[in-house]
This record gives C-alpha cells, sequence and structure tokens, in this order.
C-alpha cells in the first residue's frame, strides 16, 4: 500500500513538473487552439494550410530566436524589424553589382551581424540602455535602407535565391520551415549545451555576479546581439526569396511580432529565465491566431488588436507568476 501511495505521489509530481514546464505549458494551449480551430473551419487541417503556416512562421520564429538570447540576457533589440530591411537591401545592391548569389547572400548575413555587433558595443562600451541604442538602430538601419536603394524595391532576384523562399523538398516541405527547424536545432544546442548559452543565463539573472564569477559580460553580451543580426539577415533572405523581391520598407513591425513570439513562449523580459524552443511554440502560436482569424474572416485590423492584447495577457501572467 506504502509502495502504491509513493508511486501515485511520484506520479503527481511528474505532472507537476511537466505542468510548470513553458514548453509543454505552450504546447497544450497550442494543441487546444488547433482543435477549436480545426472545429469551426474544416480547412484548418489540410495539408496546404498546415505547411502554409510552418512557412509562415519561419521568418518571424527565425528572427525570434535571435530575440531569445537577447532577452534572456537581460536585454532588448527594437532595432530588428528596421535591421531586417537594411540587411536585405545590402545584399540586393550586392547581388545587382556583382551577379554573384553568394557573395549577396554573405552580404546580407554580414550586414545583419555589424548592426548587431553595433548594438552589443554601444550597450556594453558606451553604457546605452538596450532600449535606446537599438530604438536609435531602429531609425538608423532603417534610414540606411531608405537611402541605398532610394527607397525604391529591388527587383529580379534569381530562380535559385527565390528557391530560398519558395522552394519545397519533396514537394511538400517547404525550404524556409527546414532552415527554421535548422536554426532551433543549433539555437537549443547553443543555450543548454555550450558555456556561452550558460553565461548568457547567468548574465540576465544577475549581471554583476557574472562578472564577479569570471564571465565575461560584455564579450557575451556583444555576441547574443550578433547572433540577434545575423538571424536577422538570415530572415530577410527567406522574405526576399518567398516575395521575389526586396523591400525597403520590408520588416515593419516584426520587432513587435518577434518580441512577441518569445514573450508568449514564457521568456521573461527581466532576463534569465526563458526556452527557446518554447519561443518557437509561441511563433506558431501567434501564425496560428493570424492564419486562424484570416480563416473566420476576421477584419485584418482586428488581428492588430488580437495580437497586441496576447503579448499584454502573456507579460501579465510573467509578473503574476513572479510575484507568487
Amino acid at each position: 500500500m506504502d509502495q502504491f501511495a509513493s508511486e501515485r505521489s511520484s506520479v503527481s509530481a511528474g505532472i507537476r513538473g511537466l505542468s510548470r514546464n513553458q514548453g509543454v505549458s505552450m504546447l497544450v494551449i497550442l494543441a487546444i487552439m488547433w482543435l477549436v480551430l480545426g472545429l469551426l473551419s474544416p480547412y484548418f487541417f489540410t495539408r496546404d494550410n498546415i505547411m502554409e503556416i510552418t512557412l509562415q512562421t519561419a521568418v518571424i520564429a527565425i528572427i525570434a530566436a535571435g530575440e531569445t538570447f537577447v532577452i534572456i540576457s537581460a536585454g532588448i533589440d527594437l532595432s530588428v524589424g528596421a535591421l531586417f530591411a537594411a540587411s536585405a537591401v545590402v545584399g540586393g545592391l550586392v547581388l545587382e553589382a556583382t551577379g554573384s548569389l553568394p557573395l549577396s547572400l554573405a552580404a546580407t548575413i554580414a550586414f545583419g551581424s555589424l548592426l548587431g555587433l553595433t548594438n552589443g558595443i554601444l550597450i556594453t562600451k558606451l553604457w546605452v540602455p538596450p532600449f535606446i541604442a537599438t530604438l536609435g538602430m531602429m531609425g538608423v538601419a532603417r534610414g540606411l535602407a531608405l537611402i541605398l536603394s532610394d527607397g525604391i524595391p529591388i527587383y529580379g532576384l534569381p530562380d535559385v535565391y527565390k528557391f530560398i523562399g519558395q522552394g519545397k523538398f519533396f514537394d511538400l516541405i517547404p525550404v524556409p520551415t527546414v532552415i527554421m527547424v535548422v536554426v532551433f536545432i543549433v539555437g537549443f544546442i547553443i543555450a543548454n549545451y555550450t558555456r556561452f548559452g550558460r553565461f548568457v543565463y547567468a548574465i540576465g539573472s544577475n549581471a554583476e555576479a557574472a562578472r564577479l564569477s569570471g564571465i565575461k559580460v560584455a564579450r557575451v553580451t556583444i555576441g547574443v546581439y550578433v547572433i540577434c543580426g545575423l538571424l536577422t539577415g538570415l530572415a530577410s533572405i527567406i522574405e526576399a526569396g518567398r516575395l521575389g523581391i526586396i523591400q525597403p520598407a520590408g520588416g515593419n513591425g516584426y520587432e513587435l511580432l518577434a518580441i512577441g513570439a518569445v514573450v508568449i513562449g514564457g521568456t521573461s523580459l527581466f532576463g534569465g529565465e526563458g526556452s527557446i524552443i518554447a519561443t518557437l511554440i509561441g511563433a506558431i502560436i501567434m501564425t496560428t491566431i493570424r492564419n486562424g482569424l484570416n480563416i473566420l474572416g476576421v477584419n485584418s485590423f482586428w488581428q492588430y488588436v488580437v495580437t497586441g492584447a496576447i503579448i499584454i495577457a502573456a507579460i501579465a501572467i510573467d509578473q503574476y507568476r513572479r510575484r507568487r
């Protein structure tokens, strides 16, 4: 009898542990949303729609992966939307000038990383608060995108470039979906199984304690902003390939979507806590909401309202959880 009670107690403890796991909680919420939308619309569970959800998720999820590292380190990057446009424009100009696709892709990612590096240096060497530094970078990068392109979209992307955004493996799985999965596998390994990942969590929990324990706080902080810029550049390549055009005004509002995916995934805005896998689920949740509202014919203006309300609710829940 005692053994039975002990086993039952262990099972209960296991269930409580799972319920406290942010990734599991988000997965349950996502499953409920899909179930409800499947009941409301027979189109929702079609193969094409499921693949479309993963395709639409890819760009925001990849940006959100970088933003997750930034927020876990107790920072924030408001410039990713503008950085997205600037890095894509630079890559497009390199393509026009050289005709070399590899050079163009490398330039896109390198410029994104460079702007991320600039953010990191402003924050760690000039002690500009992350909110202000990245807010300023938002204006700088958006201006550069418009100046360099004269505000004119860049057309004529080669088919190989378009394949990155429009191609499918086995005529089923979108290429952006595969890239997204690879990014999150690598991100998960970095966050959970490397010294860099542990340092990011330590800095987010207490930067001064991390410094006193020997962690190179400035170097790691610059690293997370470089990662964020790099992944934003990668996401801009996917978007350009998907649309077949590079828009200097592209990426508008993407910072809100990326931060929203991170927060909905349970990463605390106060730093030191979060999961990159939960961020992926958060991004899928946000895409599912927009996809479901589209299928149900809800006015697009209301979709902004719903998205903003969900982000506020996620932050409120985070605050409540921390005060308990």
